[in-house]
C-alpha cells in the first residue's frame, strides 16, 4: 500500500501550483493596461526566492521529489511574473525591483548553493538549507500582510483576488499535514503560519468585499461639484441623482463666475433654438441614466470630466 503521505503530497502539488497561477488573471489586466498600478511587486521577488531554495531542498533531502517538482514549477511561473512586473513597471520602480532582483534573486542564491555544497557537509547541509526556506516562506505569506492593510484603509478588496487568498488558506492546510506524516518540521511550521494568514485575509475579504467605495468630483470652467456614488450594493440612481444636482449647482456658479447674473435666453433649452434636445434635455435624462452615460452627456457638453478623490476632501469641500 502506497505511504498517505504521497497522496497528500500530490493534492499538495495541485494545490500549490494553482496558488502559483492564480496571479496570471492580475497579470492580464497588467499587460492590458500597459501599468503595474497598485500592485505589490515584493511578494513575487519574495516568492521567487523561495521557491528555489525549496527546488535546491528537496534535491538535497531524500525523497524530496514532490518539494522538488512542485517549487520548481513555482520558480518558473514566479520568474515570469517578476520579468512582466518590470516590463511595465514605473521607472523608479523598475530600477529599485531590478537591483533587488540581482541581489536577492541572482546573487543571494547562488552564494547559498555554493556555501552549502563546499562548507557544509552531511546532515548540515540540509538543517541550513531548510532553517533559511522555513524563514522565507513564513516572509513569503507575510509580504500580503501589506494588502491586508491596504484592504482596510480603503474598505476595498480589489487589489487583493479572492482565488489567491483561497488557495493560500488551502496550501498551508493541505502541507502542514503533509509536514506532520514525513516528520519534516521546516516545511510544517511556515505553512501552519500560511494556514492562519490565509485564513485572516478570507475574513478580510468577506468583510470588506461589499464595501467598495467611489468618490468623484466633477470639475469644468472653475467650478467644482463631488458626489459620492455610494456603496458597490447601493442604490446607484440615489447617487446619479444627487451627481446630477451637483453638475446644475456647478453650472450656476460658472455663470456667476463669469459676471452673468442671468443665463441668456439663447442658451435656454427650448424648441425654438434647437436645444431641445441639449443640456437641460440631457441633464432630465441622465437621471436614469447610468453613470457611464452620464460622463459621456458631460463631456459632449463641455463640462468637464471625472477625477478620483479622497473622501476627506470631498467633506470638506462641503
Amino acid at each position: 500500500m502506497a505511504d498517505p503521505s504521497f497522496f497528500v503530497g500530490i493534492v499538495g502539488n495541485i494545490i500549490s501550483i494553482l496558488v502559483f497561477a492564480s496571479p496570471i488573471t492580475t497579470f492580464r489586466r497588467i499587460v492590458r493596461n500597459k501599468s503595474t498600478e497598485d500592485f505589490r511587486w515584493l511578494p513575487y521577488v519574495t516568492t521567487l526566492l523561495s521557491t528555489s531554495l525549496w527546488t535546491f531542498y528537496g534535491l538535497l533531502k531524500p525523497g524530496g521529489l514532490l518539494v522538488v517538482t512542485v517549487n520548481g514549477a513555482g520558480a518558473a511561473l514566479e520568474a515570469a511574473y517578476v520579468t512582466l512586473y518590470l516590463v511595465y513597471a514605473p521607472k523608479e520602480t523598475k530600477a529599485k525591483m531590478a537591483k533587488l532582483v540581482l541581489a536577492v534573486n541572482v546573487g543571494f542564491l547562488a552564494a547559498v548553493v555554493v556555501v552549502t555544497l563546499l562548507a557544509l557537509h552531511g546532515g548540515a547541509r540540509l538543517f541550513a538549507v531548510g532553517l533559511l526556506c522555513a524563514a522565507l516562506t513564513i516572509g513569503m505569506y507575510a509580504a500580503p500582510m501589506a494588502v491586508m492593510r491596504t484592504v482596510v484603509k480603503t474598505r476595498s478588496v480589489e487589489y487583493m483576488p479572492f482565488s489567491l487568498s483561497f488557495f493560500l488558506f488551502l496550501n498551508g492546510g493541505v502541507w502542514s499535514a503533509y509536514s506532520l506524516l514525513v516528520k519534516d518540521f521546516f516545511i510544517g511550521v511556515p505553512n501552519a503560519v500560511g494556514f492562519v494568514l490565509g485564513t485572516a485575509q478570507l475574513a478580510l475579504y468577506a468583510a470588506y468585499r461589499k464595501k467598495t467605495k467611489t468618490v468623484v468630483v466633477l470639475k469644468g470652467g472653475g467650478g467644482e461639484a463631488a458626489a459620492t456614488e455610494g456603496e458597490a450594493d447601493g442604490d446607484e440612481e440615489e447617487g446619479v441623482a444627487r451627481l446630477v444636482g451637483q453638475v446644475e449647482m456647478a453650472q450656476r456658479r460658472v455663470r456667476l463666475h463669469k459676471g452673468l447674473s442671468l443665463p441668456k435666453p439663447a442658451l435656454m433649452p427650448s424648441p425654438r433654438n434647437g436645444l431641445g434636445l441639449g443640456l437641460g434635455h440631457s441633464i432630465v435624462k441622465s437621471l436614469s441614466a447610468t453613470p457611464v452615460e452620464l460622463h459621456s452627456v458631460l463631456h459632449h457638453h463641455g463640462l468637464g470630466r471625472f477625477e478620483a478623490v479622497k473622501k476627506d476632501d470631498v467633506e470638506a469641500n462641503d
